[in-house]
Order: C-alpha cells, then sequence, then structure tokens
C-alpha cells in the first residue's frame, strides 16, 4: 500500500485564475512577479540574496511548465523537462482565505458565502465586543480595525500590556484576529478568549478565530511566537482527513493544518515555528508514515511573514531555503508513494493592498513510480484531494477527480 505527503506553500499561486477581476485582483501572479523582480534585481537584500531566482528542484518538478498553462508565463529556457507529473488547479470556491482553499484541497469547495467585516473603524459590531467584554471580564478592547498583525502590535502593544486590553483585528479574511502577550496577558487566558468569541460570532458566519501571542518588552522587541491558534469552523461535509481516518488510515498534520480544519479527520497535530522547523517536522514524520498514512504540512511563512507583508525579497528566499531542503524529501520517498506540492490562494507580494489574491496555484507531482507528463489546468482544487484519495486506495468523495490516469494539457483559457 502507498504512502502519500501533501504540501501546501501558503500563498504561492502562479496567476491566471478566470474570475481574478471579481476579487479585485486581475493580473496578480506571484510567482512571476517574484520571478520578474528577481531577474531585474530589484529583489535584492544585501545578506539576504541577490539575483535571479533559484529554484532547480521545484522547476525540475515542473514549476515553470505549470506557470506557463496557467497564465501564460513563458517557461524558462533553462527550465528542464519535468520528471514528475504536473500542471495547474483553479479555485471554485467562493472565498480566496486559507479555509476555503485549503478545505476544497481536500475535496470539499466552499459553495456559501461567508461572514465578513467592513471596512471601518470601529469594525466589528457593537454587540460582539459588549458580549466579549461581559463573558471575558475584559477592561475592553484594542484595535477594533482591518489591520497588519505585525503593524497593529507595534501600535498597540505597548498600550495592551498597560492596560490589559487585547488587540481585536481583522482582514478581508473571514477572521477575527485577537493579540494578547503571552506573559503580561496569558498564553491560556488568550486561548479561552477566542474559544468564547469563536461561539459569539458563530451567528456572523465567520470562518476563523485566531490567537496571534507574541512576546518583548517594547515595540522595538515585540515579536509574535509559535504558540498561534486557529479556531476554526468545520468543513461542511466529510473532507479527504475524514475520509481516510474512518478508513483507518493516519493523518499527521503538521503546522497550522489541524487548526484548518477544526482538528476533523486528524490523527496526530504536530506544531514547529517557521518553514525550516516545519519542514525538520516533516521529514520526521515522513519517517513515521505507514502504508496508507497521509501527512500533510503547511508552509506558513511564505503568506505570513512575506505576502502579506510584501516582501518580495524573502518571499524569494523563502523559497530558494525549501527549495534547497526538497532532496532531503525526495530522498525519503519509497516505491509507491506520492508526493505533492501545491497551494491554497496567492499573496502576490507586489499587489496593491496586504491581502490574499486569487490565483490558479501549481500541483507538481512525483514519486518513485509515477509517470511523467502534464495534466493541464485542473478546474478545482478537489482533484489534488481525489488523487490523494485514489492513490491511497479509499473510496471517491462528492467533488472532483483523479488525475493520475491520463495526462493532456488544457490552454490558459480553457
Amino acid at each position: 500500500m502507498a504512502r502519500a505527503f501533501l504540501f501546501v506553500l501558503d500563498s504561492f499561486g502562479i496567476g491566471g485564475a478566470p474570475d481574478a477581476k471579481a476579487f479585485g485582483d486581475e493580473g496578480s501572479n506571484t510567482f512571476a512577479h517574484i520571478v520578474e523582480r528577481c531577474a531585474a534585481g530589484e529583489a535584492d537584500k544585501e545578506g539576504l540574496r541577490q539575483g535571479p531566482l533559484l529554484v532547480p528542484n521545484m522547476s525540475s518538478l515542473g514549476l515553470f511548465h505549470a506557470a506557463n498553462i496557467a497564465s501564460a508565463f513563458p517557461v524558462s529556457s533553462r527550465a528542464p523537462a519535468p520528471v514528475g507529473l504536473w500542471g495547474a488547479a483553479e479555485e471554485t470556491s467562493k472565498g480566496k482565505d486559507t479555509p476555503s482553499g485549503h478545505w476544497e484541497i481536500a475535496g470539499v469547495p466552499v459553495a456559501f458565502d461567508w461572514g465578513y467585516f467592513p471596512q471601518t473603524v470601529p469594525t466589528f459590531p457593537e454587540t460582539l465586543i459588549a458580549d466579549t467584554v461581559r463573558l471575558a471580564q475584559l477592561p475592553g478592547i484594542l484595535g477594533n480595525k482591518h489591520a497588519s498583525g505585525t503593524d497593529v502590535i507595534e501600535e498597540l502593544g505597548e498600550e495592551h500590556i498597560r492596560t490589559g486590553m487585547p488587540i481585536f483585528y481583522t482582514s478581508t479574511d473571514s477572521v477575527v484576529q485577537i493579540a494578547a502577550h503571552e506573559t503580561y496577558f496569558g498564553l491560556e487566558r488568550l486561548y479561552k478568549l477566542c474559544e468564547t468569541v469563536r461561539e459569539l460570532v458563530d451567528p456572523l458566519n465567520i470562518g476563523r478565530v485566531i490567537a496571534r501571542p507574541f512576546i518583548g518588552e517594547a515595540k522595538e522587541t515585540f515579536e509574535r511566537t509559535g504558540n498561534r491558534r486557529d479556531y476554526s469552523v468545520p468543513p461542511p461535509e466529510a473532507t479527504l482527513l475524514d475520509r481516510l481516518t474512518d478508513a483507518g488510515r493516519m493523518v499527521i498534520a503538521i503546522g497550522k493544518i489541524g487548526d484548518i480544519y477544526a482538528h476533523k479527520g486528524v490523527g496526530q497535530v504536530r506544531k514547529a515555528n517557521g518553514n525550516m522547523a516545519l519542514f525538520d517536522e516533516t521529514l520526521v514524520a515522513m519517517d513515521d508514515a505507514q502504508d496508507g498514512d497521509l501527512v500533510f504540512t503547511n508552509f506558513v511563512d511564505f503568506d505570513m511573514l512575506y505576502g502579506h507583508r510584501r516582501d518580495v525579497a524573502g518571499y524569494a528566499a523563502a523559497l530558494e531555503a525549501f527549495d534547497m531542503r526538497l532532496p532531503e524529501a525526495i530522498a525519503k520517498l519509497r516505491p509507491g508513494d506520492l508526493m505533492i506540492l501545491t497551494a491554497d490562494h496567492g499573496c502576490d507580494p507586489t499587489y496593491q493592498g496586504t491581502d490574499h489574491t486569487r490565483e490558479r496555484v501549481p500541483v507538481l507531482c512525483y514519486g518513485p513510480d509515477l509517470p511523467k507528463g502534464s495534466f493541464g489546468v485542473r478546474p478545482t482544487f478537489a482533484d489534488i484531494g481525489e488523487t490523494v484519495a485514489a492513490h491511497l486506495g479509499i473510496s471517491p468523495g462528492l467533488h472532483g477527480k483523479s488525475f493520475l490516469k491520463g495526462t493532456g494539457e488544457r490552454s490558459p483559457d480553457a
């Protein structure tokens, strides 16, 4: 029996989404714009990286070829013929947020509209804040607006420590984020507060409440920690993870995967802080995985540290660092194994604003027994989950089709 390894490079889109204009993201292309800025020398930072983007291992898996069919991004003349199966996929879910992308990858597109908060100050409903303050016995809250997480902590962190008021903020995603100091406010108290808010926002159809703990004594030293916790609503129907668990398989969730699926269908949760630590934990999980198991990892830094902060050089350096370690994962693949690299949405660091961008994503597959070829542009991320299901020999879900049998490209405009 085979094993499967599903790695999500959070926000690593490759442009070309046919509905990008409807999301205000026309022309966004995370990968292409990083490549262009690197080639032009605009993504150089002394001590961080220099020159063209170098991702030879992902290139050999078909990254440049996938980008070309997704958005007519010219394939580099240096890009080798891919060694496995490759293609792209487009999202059908109504949102471009983390749960929508991940749930669709696991075979469950989001067909409903999430609740969102308006671009006003204050942004949260008065009743929500009043109920939160009363139930959590708070002196009040700070923020109450759309904001970048790092910026709002720098702006309000000292006042938070002084007053004991947690920092509430949101984004264009369906989310309430709550930042608080691990020592002065308390980590467990922050988690309990998020649990309270999770119950209060359920009637508003809000996708996530996120605990954002930080440390430090002043704005110059404030730093978010790896103790983030997401309180998500559960998927509306059984995902690939549920189906694998029901079939007696082990799902090993690395990073924030467990939180994204409200811990449904997850056998083990393994946390780590930062892409390299996540990679380390993934390699251990690959050794631990048995026949029929799935190791599912989200590499969050691409999105959290570089996409949202519009840091092209940082994003490029993170891609290069990930690519350098990819041979370590490939070396652990056994006959019959399947490894898939993909993404959940875009977050073009050259684009306007600081939010996710609606894009197609790469789907790069490799395994010792896997044939070579292109499966084109898939019409839904759900095809990824159904491919894993077919590979691991469980029954198909209600959405998507496996691309393991047959290849053949669709044009970018198909």
